[in-house]
């Protein structure tokens, strides 16, 4: 457990629910939370953080909701201003 306790990550809870869908579009909210080791309620909250911001697009077809990021919004982060989410995690999407 020691080890557990000294691992960090590069990106918040926001910016990995927005990696997992740019790598796996389409995902429900089910499979995002399971891969990242989250609770459904967590995520929901987290793609409703994303959408009010325009980083997500959502399309509903029938009962299930359809994500996909929104490349062309900026990346919001003081010291990478004048970005999209395109520039940087473009890569991610072209998987």
């Amino acid at each position: 457990m020691a080890h557990a306790a000294n691992q960090w990550y590069h990106t918040s809870s926001h910016g990995t629910v927005l990696i997992q869908i740019a790598a796996n579009p389409d995902s429900t909210i089910r499979e995002i939370a399971d891969a990242l080791s989250l609770t459904r309620r967590s995520v929901w909250g987290i793609i409703g953080d994303l959408r009010q911001r325009g980083m997500l697009n959502v399309r509903k077809n029938g009962r299930r909701h359809h994500y996909t990021v929104n490349l062309d919004a900026p990346f919001l982060h003081p010291s990478v201003t004048g970005y999209t989410l395109g520039d940087v995690m473009g890569g991610f999407a072209r998987r």
